[in-house]
């Protein structure tokens, strides 16, 4: 920030200050417009650039991620990866389902002490799945069930009230998503239109208790040969505030062939705005990759390509890296060593990740 002292000379000595002042003040003004094109942004610039009132960010996007935890050392974990990727995330992804939000198991609970702690400097995206997951089968919630309004009172009330709360007493929003890769969830959950009508239940029930402060998350698995089914399963642009998908370079998980970041992404994001929406903002809710043990810069030359690769997908304004090992052989998917680690620490300080939040 430049200091101005004004002078105020006299004599014969007024016009030759004038005269330098002027010049001097020339090549400020050069030496600030040089900095403005190539620098920092500006203070008027940076207001431009503050998130809208669904957080998009306009001029770049979020980083965030899902770190593995348990629900007591959430905050400790999440802490401990940002000291490894050298940031404070923006975005931190939690997974809940639908059991009854009472007693010691809190899977059910949306917005748990934990997680409020970490949200005070953080945002939240909270991922609601129809699964009772220490439930038996006939425990199991189905679309249909939520739909007609069966767990209302027990579940889905309590669950509103408890998100308008964390507003009211915060001002915070969260991201919320109902049944992320529901084209995975066919037909055991249900049907493609009993999904609708859940998701939308869901939503007007929230609109009903005068819940204002989720910003609704669609989020699918991204599979192009499920695309049929994203079409039957989308809720409509006014259900929906941000549309999320999960690609990842799985290489040998799967028996997959090594993928570039810009391959696991480019395809499907194409198809989303061809398909789905040509302006909401669209998430990569989950993005990594497998490493390569006959290669082993491999992984870091994949996430130093992310900054480029996201610059060039239109409306993409967050993406959330996905730290953790998968079931299955060869599905180990988190960050495998320090080089990795150094260059997805490199790409995340990339300025277009680096928004300002508020």
């Amino acid at each position: 920030m430049t200091s101005h002292r004004t002078f105020r000379p006299g004599g014969g000595r007024r016009r030759l200050l004038l005269t330098s002042a002027t010049v001097v003040g020339a090549l400020l003004v050069a030496l600030l417009a040089l900095r403005d094109a190539s620098g920092p942004a500006r203070p008027s610039a940076r207001a431009e650039c503050r998130p809208t009132a669904l957080l998009e960010p306009p001029c770049g996007a979020w980083f965030g991620a899902f770190v593995p935890h348990d629900r007591h050392d959430l905050a400790d974990r999440v802490r401990a990866y940002e000291e490894r990727v050298g940031r404070t995330l923006d975005i931190v992804y939690t997974y809940h389902d639908m059991s009854l939000p009472q007693g010691a198991r809190r899977e059910g609970q949306l917005l748990t002490p934990e997680e409020q702690d970490v949200g005070e400097d953080r945002m939240l995206l909270l991922s609601w799945e129809s699964k009772w997951w220490g439930g038996t089968e006939e425990q199991q919630p189905t679309w249909k069930e939520i739909a007609a309004g069966g767990l209302d009172r027990t579940v889905i009330d309590v669950q509103a009230r408890r998100i308008k709360d964390y507003g009211e007493r915060t001002g915070r929003k969260v991201f919320l998503s109902f049944d992320l890769e529901m084209d995975t969830r066919t037909p055991q959950n249900g049907t493609p239109a009993e999904y609708v009508k859940a998701y939308r239940h869901i939503h007007d029930r929230f609109r009903e208790l005068g819940v204002d402060n989720v910003v609704w998350t669609w989020i699918i698995t991204g599979y192009l040969g499920h695309a049929a089914l994203f079409e039957r399963m989308y809720p409509g642009d006014r259900y929906v505030d941000w549309i999320g998908y999960n690609q990842y370079n799985y290489y040998r998980c799967h028996s997959a062939d090594w993928l570039t970041f810009a391959q696991t992404q480019t395809a499907t994001h194409a198809w989303i705005r061809a398909h789905i929406s040509g302006d909401k903002p669209l998430m990569l809710s989950e993005f990594g990759t497998a490493d390569d043990p006959a290669r082993p810069g491999r992984q870091a030359e994949w996430y130093a390509r992310v900054p480029q690769v996201l610059k060039s997908l239109d409306g993409v304004r967050a993406a959330l890296q996905w730290n953790h090992r998968d079931p299955g052989p060869h599905c180990d998917l988190s960050v495998a060593g320090d080089a990795a680690w150094a260059s997805l620490r490199e790409a995340v300080s990339d300025p277009y990740l680096n928004q300002p939040s508020g």
